[in-house]
């Protein structure tokens, strides 16, 4: 490929999510967005106008497009990406990258014979707390990592459990901090796993974390305790405090005695960047140098078979433990 010249790029499915990975595409100096296809003419009609692109039949776009974002639903990622993998166009499939792993690992060995990037889009790998937390938890000693992932009942139809649509982004997140897989698994869901709690254990940590489509607010959270220091890191501020050295002490006060606790608080610099914007510009320069992407089909996998593991121990609302994860 032409090192200068911009990439011409497609989006397969353009409906809640799909419709933003065309308005960066088309904002990226990096990215000429040649069309969008979906099943629904009128959606891909309106976002092509939208941004001045053409709503395509799906041969057509891949015979454009350098690359392609795919954002169907979960039950047709396969399929559509078996599709575009033939065609040997590399490939972004938005999370969870399948439903089933068997079919993930199918997809794996065409990606492999295709021999063309594909990345999954975990998209809060690129957001800039995350990437700013990245620098600072190289030398802590990390003993505790809890997340959290509220909000509503949505205001459209999701066929993923709040496990898989939702906790699966901070399954990823705790396993590349940690850079390893966890020794067992504790789990409970209510209402159909609309609301859901894991405890990931691993040999010197361990990851609380739960995912909600029940609450009436929405959260982002993650929190990382370390001998050294308690992190808090809000996703949606895209901002870190970082505590350390708290003192507990007594002070008089009035005649009387009351209990204060200082620590200091740092709140390092992080760049107030779109994480989808960081993602997509990351899978171009991927594709344009043909070099792995950041979150690969092995990610992706292995955030979604513990992500399987932990919705299906709790999704009759019982607590239930999973020692050990097989790997593939």
């Amino acid at each position: 490929m032409t090192a200068n010249r911009p990439l011409d790029v497609g989006v397969i499915g353009v409906g809640s999510m799909g419709q933003h990975h065309a308005r960066v595409y088309d904002e990226l100096a990096a990215a000429n967005l040649v069309g969008v296809f979906d099943v629904d003419d009128e959606r891909a009609s309106t976002v092509a106008g939208r941004h001045d692109t053409r709503a395509t039949d799906l041969e057509t776009l891949l015979e454009r497009a350098d690359a392609v974002s795919i954002a169907v639903p979960t039950v047709h990622h396969y399929e559509v990406a078996t599709t575009c993998l033939e065609q040997g166009v590399p490939t972004l499939v938005e999370k969870p990258i399948v439903d089933d792993l068997v079919t993930g690992r199918k997809l794996r060995a065409k990606a492999t014979t295709a021999g063309v990037p594909v990345q999954v889009g975990h998209v809060e790998r690129f957001n800039p707390a995350v990437e700013t937390l990245e620098t600072i938890i190289g030398d802590l000693s990390i003993i505790g990592i809890t997340a959290r992932r509220l909000g509503p009942p949505p205001g459209r139809q999701i066929d993923d459990s709040a496990v898989v649509d939702l906790m699966v982004h901070d399954i990823d997140i705790v396993l590349s901090l940690l850079g390893e897989e966890p020794v067992a698994i504790k789990s409970c869901g209510v209402a159909d796993d609309r609301h859901a709690s894991a405890l990931l254990e691993f040999p010197e940590t361990m990851a609380s974390l739960t995912a909600s489509r029940l609450t009436q607010r929405k959260v982002r959270t993650l929190e990382i305790t370390a001998e050294e220091c308690l992190i808090e890191v809000d996703y949606i501020d895209q901002s870190i405090e970082i505590h350390r050295r708290s003192v507990p002490e007594y002070v008089e006060n009035g005649g009387g005695v009351r209990f204060k606790h200082e620590s200091l608080v740092e709140r390092p610099y992080v760049p107030n960047d779109e994480p989808l914007r960081n993602e997509l510009a990351s899978f171009l320069e991927a594709v344009r140098t043909d070099e792995t992407p950041k979150v690969t089909i092995d990610d992706g996998l292995a955030a979604l078979e513990i992500a399987q593991r932990i919705e299906s121990r709790g999704a009759d609302g019982r607590a239930a433990v999973d020692v050990g994860v097989p790997h593939d």
